[in-house]
């Protein structure tokens, strides 16, 4: 064991590392602009969801006033279904009608012409 680890130590130290222009420096830069776009694409994305959440609001408070006019207008059609009777109709001009019911011949009675192609 004692002999791999000395043989090892050897060889490392007869290595030499090829420093390109400060490699340490450059791949410190490509980390900080990649972190730099992480964090803007996180303020991007939390700045739309707080839009969205306070749109929704904005929404559900739309939607709210629109129930309580449309059940106003429920209300006032009611009120006005009450006031109408044979009386008012003849006054607007509506006439009573008799009805007309139409009968079916019974399929067996029927004159079917053939097709002679």
């Amino acid at each position: 064991m004692k002999q791999a680890s000395l043989k090892l130590k050897t060889y490392t130290n007869n290595i030499n590392i090829v420093d390109n222009s400060n490699l340490k420096m450059s791949i410190l830069n490509v980390m900080l602009w990649i972190l730099g776009v992480l964090v803007l694409a996180y303020i991007f994305f939390l700045g739309n969801m707080i839009f969205n959440i306070v749109e929704r609001n904005s929404l559900e408070r739309y939607v709210r006033t629109l129930s309580n006019d449309v059940g106003n207008l429920e209300l006032e059609y009611l009120s006005l279904s009450q006031k109408i009777d044979v009386n008012f109709a003849y006054s607007l001009g509506f006439k009573e009608t008799k009805a007309k019911f139409v009968t079916r011949k019974i399929l067996g009675s029927l004159n079917i012409i053939k097709n002679e192609i």
